[in-house]
């Protein structure tokens, strides 16, 4: 199964501000720029070619607190799978969007395949981390905001090895904000 990430940062590489804000995405840039047919940065043609999602809980909040109206729901019909130790039932406004797992993410996608699932769409930042760490991530699509935070919540944790990224694609939009595609490329253990 392909497992891919789509996520947007500060150019210092954070995803949310320590209290988990991100507002400043949409505050950032060159708000007056005209965008054109390129207004989601290429996240509705991303959406439309996952068949499922793997999210972290506090994605799972932070879209909660949204409290997106159906018509506002980005992820369209799509299977969300929230990944949390802790959390057991899904907040109410997400009661009937996604549902809760709690073991381990291998097995997880290997029932995923063969359920007939083909492309998953991870997010959040301790389960990107988990999934590259799994070798699971095929490709990551990051788009960094015009902004330096200085603190926050970072994209990727710890690893215990390096990941090779290759195959950059960089696209700059009118809005100031910068997008950068990679293939991921895990060694094998063993071979240099």
């Amino acid at each position: 199964m392909k497992c891919s990430v789509f996520i947007a940062t500060s150019t210092d590489g954070y995803i949310a501000k320590l209290d988990g804000n991100v507002d400043w995405l949409h505050t950032t840039g060159n708000i007056e720029a005209e965008m054109a047919d390129e207004q989601d940065m290429g996240f509705y043609d991303f959406i439309a070619s996952v068949d499922c999602m793997v999210m972290g809980r506090k994605s799972m909040e932070m879209i909660s607190k949204m409290n997106l109206s159906p018509e506002n729901w980005p992820y369209g019909s799509i299977r969300i799978i929230v990944l949390s130790r802790s959390v057991t039932q899904p907040p109410k406004n997400l009661f009937d969007k996604v549902e809760m797992f709690a073991g381990d993410i291998v097995p997880l996608m290997h029932q995923l395949s063969l359920e007939g699932y083909h492309h998953a769409y991870i997010d959040g930042g301790v389960t990107i981390t988990a999934f590259l760490k799994a070798k699971l991530i095929n490709e990551m699509i990051i788009t960094q905001a015009p902004i330096l935070l200085g603190k926050g919540v970072p994209l990727f944790g710890e690893m215990s090895q390096a990941i090779t990224l290759k195959k950059a694609k960089v696209k700059a939009f009118p809005n100031d904000f910068i997008q950068v595609s990679y293939q991921v490329e895990y060694k094998i253990e063993g071979v240099n």
